[in-house]
């Protein structure tokens, strides 16, 4: 189903871009205006000003952020600081990391994957997007002509075959190996193989493509593919008929998911004060007080004990020192609060219990939602912290969704809510581009 076809990736010439720990920076769509000039500061060759450069007060359409990318990229060229590798590879990215005490490692293919519509059912979304970061992104592309960082997707290695060809690829030595200052590292192996190529190819083909991160990439790759048709005759096989991806197995012990949790401020006094009641009549209400011997495991076994078909979630604001566990008791009422056209599926998710039910119909923050602010957290005992900081007024606390639910809502061409899913932790920008000229 899928195609995918190695690419001669364009990489720092580390002979005069040495530390790479330093140049390498986090994808556009984490990267808050203080970690951008902080990013600037490390390094003069760092990855910061193609990935996400900085906006200027007297910017034009001439001569604006995106230009400026492409004017870097140039130069670097020129200069050698960026060379293109001499053959065409796929790439095998290791991504060690750790978690919780734990440490993991994250195996993915970086290829080039032929574009397909969506329609085609070969590369499948599972989330919403925004028309502003695909705005963000096809500017970039467009001023670039090249891919910055590669979109993550994940695949079903049916038989392992897959998995088979790249141990003994990983035994190989890497052309990029070095840690960041947060503890990961990263080892990057260029297979140039024609029958290891061809093998992994046959392998991936055998199975659609989830993306996990990068919807808006993506779909900005395939509203640049035709504008690119439109101008110049395609064979079909240009460079711009494919964009890069990172593929990662569905079973790969590094496919680490975190749950969005949402921090919601900006609330009326009376919409707050009229919730309690509102989720008494939907939910089943158990109180858990702050200061519960080992209070955050129990909130772990609590959202735990729920069945895949049952929808709960914890709320801390409506009190300072308790949480709130609520089981969703009514599904029926709940179901006629959210989108006629979703699948039964996705009116079970606890995303869009939360995002449909008590965030826009209970909150009334989908009408409008004058002053309201929303913002997410990826670690629970933050998100409550902020609001006993009063930076925010409430925390809904998620459970994180499961591999297999992704694929789930896929397969019944459904999208979840924006932000349902955080897959951790990010892969940098700058370890290898894709030149679409």
């Amino acid at each position: 189903m899928a195609e995918i076809h190695p690419f001669r990736g364009v990489r720092y010439n580390q002979e005069l871009a040495k530390e790479l720990a330093d140049i390498v920076c986090p994808p556009y769509d984490v990267i808050a205006p203080r970690l951008q000039q902080e990013l600037y500061r490390r390094s003069p060759y760092n990855f910061v000003r193609i990935e996400a450069g900085r906006e200027l007060a007297q910017d034009t359409n001439t001569d604006n952020k995106y230009t400026r990318s492409a004017a870097t990229l140039e130069q670097w060229l020129k200069e050698g600081v960026l060379t293109a590798d001499p053959a065409p590879a796929i790439y095998l990215h290791d991504h060690y990391f750790s978690y919780e005490g734990k440490e993991l490692r994250r195996r993915a293919v970086i290829a080039g994957v032929r574009l397909e519509e969506w329609d085609k059912r070969v590369v499948r979304p599972h989330e919403g997007t925004l028309v502003e970061h695909k705005g963000d992104r096809f500017s970039l592309l467009w001023a670039l002509q090249a891919n910055t960082s590669p979109i993550l997707a994940l695949f079903e290695d049916r038989g392992q075959r897959v998995a088979s060809l790249l141990a003994s690829a990983g035994e190989s030595q890497p052309i990029i190996s070095f840690s960041e200052s947060n503890g990961e590292r990263h080892e990057v192996r260029a297979i140039t193989n024609p029958g290891i190529i061809n093998q992994l190819a046959g392998g991936l083909a055998d199975s659609p493509l989830y993306i996990a991160d990068g919807h808006h990439r993506y779909e900005s790759a395939l509203a640049f593919r035709r504008e690119r048709r439109a101008d110049v005759s395609s064979t079909g096989d240009e460079a711009y008929d494919f964009v890069m991806m990172a593929l990662v197995d569905f079973a790969d012990p590094g496919v680490l998911i975190l749950p969005p949790h949402r921090l919601v401020g900006g609330i009326p006094k009376a919409a707050l004060s009229q919730l309690s009641a509102k989720l008494e009549s939907l939910f089943d209400i158990e109180e858990l007080p702050l200061d519960t011997p080992d209070v955050w495991g129990k909130v772990d076994q609590l959202l735990a004990a729920g069945g895949k078909d049952e929808v709960r979630f914890a709320l801390f604001g409506l009190g300072e020192d308790r949480l709130l566990i609520l089981k969703l008791r009514d599904f029926a009422a709940a179901s006629q609060m959210m989108p006629y056209f979703h699948s039964a599926l996705y009116k079970k998710l606890d995303v869009s219990v939360l995002d449909h039910v008590i965030l826009e119909e209970l909150l009334g923050l989908g009408s409008g939602g004058e002053g309201a602010v929303l913002d997410f957290s990826y670690q629970g005992r933050d998100a409550v912290n902020r609001v006993l900081e009063q930076e925010y007024q409430l925390a809904f606390l998620l459970r994180p969704i499961k591999p297999e639910v992704i694929r789930a809502v896929a397969d019944a061409d459904d999208r979840m809510p924006r932000k349902s899913t955080y897959f951790y932790p990010k892969a940098p920008a700058g370890l290898v581009l894709y030149r679409l000229v």
